[in-house]
């Protein structure tokens, strides 16, 4: 997708590399048996381990393994059946050891893929290099006291999947389908639940620009912690031009950690970023090597799900979808399994197409997930089951399905209490047909001569005369044999 900004000295292009934080699900921290309920009260979920206590050692969690290898096999990566954890040395306020857990150059995950869907239909791919382990910090709280900040180290010692991209990605739009389509594979996993506004799911974005044509890596800057995927991209946007602006200028980009201001939707300076050697990485010596077999490898593979990129491919070839009505569907699970309990032994582009185009419409407006759909999976389809049977007609199913938003009820009982089945009794219909051509002879001569749109109106007066309910298939049929005659 071609992303080009044009400057003074001319065209650049952007090159983006996503360091995403994935929270990992499990009742437990990484090195401690502290819970990791979201939204307790500060400081009621730490250890002694957690708090650093003189003495306290980090036990490792299995959970958290586990859910590692998991995702590192849904993102077709090698996994590293031996992996070191490692101490990243820093001073924050809110990281009572002094140091972070982490991994370093031998990490649980190594080189992956993700396929990114894109918005004008074209999909490509985009290098995982690596996932690793680690531990999470505390959080600082700036905005509970004039003059002083305190700490919450609830957080401390959560176990965090760091999922860090090649700078594969040429525009914001790219970053923002990257973004997407991780938190959609880590919930079909369930590693993760992807929740970026509670904070489970973090974002790291590394811009540099480069000429058109060029092929160098440029200096980049890093934006820390960005919350929601269009944040992530208005930082793009920004950077990318900021960067260019400073190149045009004679300027040098400098390496730094930068933060992401969404009221005004631009990034500010926070550190000169550090390099590797400045954190002073040293195995942890109170952690022997993670080591692991291949069988427990094979073991978690046998119980993954049907994952995005493979629900599409049967969405398309079984249901006969189309690659963007599939690609929407799968995009998150709930939506998935919504649609296929509305599709089982029904049209599944009739499910498709009520789903997308009548459903998300009301869910847009209300504000709400399909989990908090007001029209359950079982009762849209019972409402296609109306219209295939013809117990009424599409049009009629709009309004059915409108009242179905108001009352709560099903299909059936509005069906039933506002009359509204179809006519399907031909005598009836006659009638009604017979009734709108002797009133139309003007438009009766007007088919004759030629005009078959006027059809149309006979149409309408039939289904006016009927109150909608008479069966269009047959009036169109009754209409023509009387009029061709």
């Amino acid at each position: 997708m071609s992303y080009i900004l044009k400057g003074e000295t001319g065209d650049w292009e952007v090159v983006i590399g996503l360091e995403v934080h994935c929270q990992v699900i499990s009742n437990a921290k990484l090195f401690s048996g502290a819970a990791t309920d979201f939204g307790a009260e500060p400081n009621t979920q730490v250890s002694l381990v957690d708090a650093a206590m003189p003495g306290m050692l980090p036990v490792i969690n299995e959970q958290c393994v586990r859910q590692a290898i998991k995702t590192g096999l849904g993102l077709k990566a090698k996994i590293n059946t031996k992996s070191v954890f490692a101490r990243k040395n820093y001073f924050y306020a809110d990281l009572p050891q002094g140091y972070q857990i982490s991994q370093a150059d031998q990490p649980i995950v190594g080189p992956g893929t993700i396929i990114l869907d894109l918005a004008d239909g074209t999909s490509r791919e985009v290098g995982i290099e690596r996932l690793h382990l680690e531990q999470d910090a505390g959080k600082s709280l700036h905005d509970q006291d004039p003059t002083r900040t305190f700490i919450d180290l609830n957080r401390t010692g959560v176990a965090l999947m760091e999922i860090v991209s090649d700078p594969d990605m040429r525009s914001p739009e790219e970053a923002g389908a990257y973004l997407r389509k991780l938190r959609s594979i880590v919930r079909y996993l369930e590693t993760c639940d992807g929740n970026m506004d509670q904070g489970s799911m973090r974002c790291d974005v590394n811009v540099s620009v480069r000429p058109v044509g060029s092929t160098e890596l440029r200096t980049r800057a890093e934006t820390k912690n960005v919350n929601s995927v269009r944040f992530a991209m208005q930082a793009i946007e920004y950077e990318a031009a900021r960067q260019v602006a400073i190149y045009d200028g004679g300027g040098e980009v400098v390496q730094e950690t930068r933060l992401f201001d969404s009221q005004k939707g631009v990034t500010r300076s926070m550190r000169s970023k550090e390099h590797a050697h400045d954190y002073r990485y040293f195995p942890d010596p109170d952690l022997l090597p993670l080591v692991f077999s291949d069988d427990l490898v094979a073991e978690i593979k046998a119980t993954l799900p049907e994952l995005p990129d493979e629900r599409k491919d049967r969405y398309i070839n079984v249901f006969g979808l189309s690659p963007y009505d599939a690609g929407v569907l799968v995009a998150e699970k709930d939506t998935a399994m919504y649609f296929e309990a509305v599709a089982e032994g029904r049209d599944a582009k009739m499910a498709a197409n009520w789903v997308i185009n009548n459903l998300f419409a009301v869910l847009s407006d209300r504000g709400v997930g399909i989990s908090d759909s007001p029209i359950s999976a079982v009762d849209l389809g019972k409402l296609l089951g109306l219209i295939v049977d013809e117990t009424i007609s599409t049009k009629i199913a709009k309004d059915v399905f409108e009242a179905m938003l108001e009352t709560g009820d099903s299909p059936e009982k509005i069906v039933e209490d506002k009359g509204l089945k179809q006519i399907t009794d031909t005598g009836a219909i006659e009638a009604a047909v017979d009734a709108a051509i002797a009133a139309g002879t003007a438009q009766v001569a007007q088919y004759k001569g030629g005009n078959e749109k006027i059809l149309g109106w006979f149409v309408g007066q039939v289904m006016k005369s009927t109150q909608g309910k008479a069966n269009p298939g047959q009036v169109n049929k009754l209409l023509k044999d009387k009029l061709d005659n």
